[in-house]
Order: structure tokens, then C-alpha cells, then sequence
């Protein structure tokens, strides 16, 4: 969804920065620097890298709410006894960045919810001091990860609601551009 987006955006005119993690393969677009990384550490410090100087940012990557405590280099031998892993929240960039953003900046953040949706996504919305949320739900067959289609709902902080059938990915990343256009140009 991230990339469909990006691509959108640039056709559009913007100068987009493109802050990737690990994918199977993406064709580069002209327009749009890419910056890889693997870990949500990474992906953290180079979106708050960039977004004090953007007008517009769309959080899309579904990172992990918990990372490992701690990680071996090597491999960890199996033994007869049960391992436990223990877990820490990992750092939530659409929250920061919701409490450093500018007056003018706009602020879209994705969520991807399996009960209460709507409520959960409102809820996210407001704590986050985001403008704009896509709701994409699980249960929605063809939609979301691994597919080329996606069904999502466009929440504001006016609370304007709009619902979109399943379609490509790219005529959702459409969708959701001519929604930031919009409350943008008003």
C-alpha cells in the first residue's frame, strides 16, 4: 500500500521520500528516494529524520507493537527446556510524530483492526493526533497484506467518514490522495 502511494504521490508532482522496509521487489520510480530498513528501530529514526521538513505524511507499515528485548547474533541452540522470550513496546512513530506536529502539517496513519474497528480506528485517530486514518480490517477477504487489492475506510478528524469497495491498490492510494487533497485545499 506504502508503494502505491509513493508512486501516486510522485505522479502527482510530489517530492516523495519512500522510508521501506524489507520487500520482495519494487521497481524504483522516478521521483521517489527510497530509504531501506529492516528493523522498526530503523524505520523510527529515519521517518523522524524527515518529517519536520514534509507537508504531508502517510504511515503505512504495519510495525510490530512488541520487539525482543534482546537478540542473539548467533543461533540459539535448542534445549530440553522451554524457552521464554521476553518482549518490550516498540516505539510508536505515528504517536511521536503526532506530538511533534506542525500546525499545516497533515498526519494519515493506517489501521489495521480485527474487532471494533471503527471504534478502535476513532480511538487511534485522537490519541495519535492524526488527521486522517485508513481503516483495513483482516476479515475482509482480498484485502491487506499479499494481495493487489485492498478495502479500507477513510476516517478524519472531523469524523467524515467514507467507505470504498475492494479495488486495486493503486486506486485505493487514488482514493486516499484525493481525501488528503481535499482537507488540504479547504
Amino acid at each position: 500500500m506504502g508503494i502505491a502511494i509513493a508512486w501516486e504521490a510522485s505522479e502527482r508532482g510530489a517530492r516523495v521520500i519512500l522510508v521501506l522496509g524489507p520487500v520482495e521487489d519494487i521497481t524504483v520510480c522516478e521521483g521517489i528516494d527510497i530509504s531501506h530498513v529492516v528493523s522498526a528501530e530503523e524505520m523510527a529514526a529515519e521517518t523522524m529524520k524527515y518529517f519536520t521538513d514534509c507537508d504531508i505524511a502517510i504511515l503505512t507499515a504495519a510495525v510490530a507493537d512488541y520487539t525482543p528485548e534482546s537478540s542473539s547474533e548467533s543461533k540459539i541452540k535448542k534445549k530440553d527446556q522451554e524457552m521464554v522470550i521476553k518482549l518490550k513496546p516498540t516505539i510508536d512513530i505515528a504517536a511521536e510524530l503526532g506530538k511533534i506536529k506542525k500546525p499545516g502539517q497533515l498526519l494519515a496513519g493506517f489501521a489495521l483492526e480485527t474487532d471494533n474497528e471503527q471504534m478502535n480506528a476513532i480511538d487511534k485517530l485522537k490519541r495519535k493526533n492524526l488527521d486522517l486514518i485508513v481503516l483495513n480490517s483482516l476479515k475482509d477477504k482480498g484485502a491487506g497484506f499479499r494481495y493487489d487489492t485492498n478495502k479500507v475506510t477513510l476516517i478524519d478528524k472531523n469524523n467524515i467518514i467514507e467507505k470504498y469497495e475492494l479495488k486495486s491498490k493503486s486506486g485505493i492510494a487514488t482514493d486516499i490522495l484525493n481525501r488528503i487533497e481535499t482537507m488540504i485545499n479547504k
